[in-house]
């Protein structure tokens, strides 16, 4: 009796685990562990923040229309690299749309990935995110360094000092982060 109750615990143990691989519940359960461990971001110290010089930068609107990212000169900007197929990033992108939705007008937001329209269009509508998405113009010059591997974030100051620079993973919908947002905002 005692090793059938084990038999049955232990094969109930095998199933949820191979549920994680083989069925939605993993991918919720994976975003889910992902927004667990991803932490508030770190704040790059007033010696060692980098300035930027350039902004004369060339995106692409969701509408896939031109523009130049010299229209956020002189505004606190929030820069995020991003991709719909990487996990990591679909965990991150659930703050920054909380974010988004509280400091929309105050603060320019680049959401940017380097994918086309369609599967960008449908990862946003599974999703109900409704955040505005910036496309990369891939082989065009630009004033921050695209990451290797999504995701990958800025913030900006006023003055184009980058006050956060964060590779992968972050919390963004924390008190620390919007402490900081409100802060160069009043500046």
């Amino acid at each position: 009796m005692k090793n059938r109750k084990k038999t049955i615990l232990n094969v109930i143990v095998i199933l949820f685990i191979l549920s994680f691989f083989v069925t939605p519940l993993g991918h919720y359960g994976k975003i889910f562990l992902n927004q667990i461990f991803s932490f508030s971001p770190s704040i790059v110290p007033e010696a060692d923040r980098k300035k930027i010089t350039d902004y004369s930068w060339r995106l692409k609107d969701a509408e896939w229309n031109f523009f130049n990212f010299e229209k956020s000169k002189g505004k606190v900007v929030f820069i995020n690299f991003w991709a719909s197929w990487r996990l990591p990033s679909e965990a991150e992108l659930k703050g920054i749309q909380k974010l988004y939705d509280d400091y929309k007008g105050q603060v320019d937001f680049y959401i940017i990935t380097n994918e086309n329209r369609p599967p960008v269009e449908e990862f946003m509508e599974k999703n109900s995110f409704h955040f505005p998405v910036t496309y990369l113009i891939i082989g065009d010059k630009s004033s921050v360094k695209p990451p290797g591997k999504p995701p990958y974030s800025y913030l900006i100051d006023k003055e184009g000092n980058i006050v956060i620079d964060k590779e992968g993973i972050a919390d963004w919908n924390t008190s620390k982060v919007r402490n900081i947002l409100d802060d160069l905002l009043s500046k």
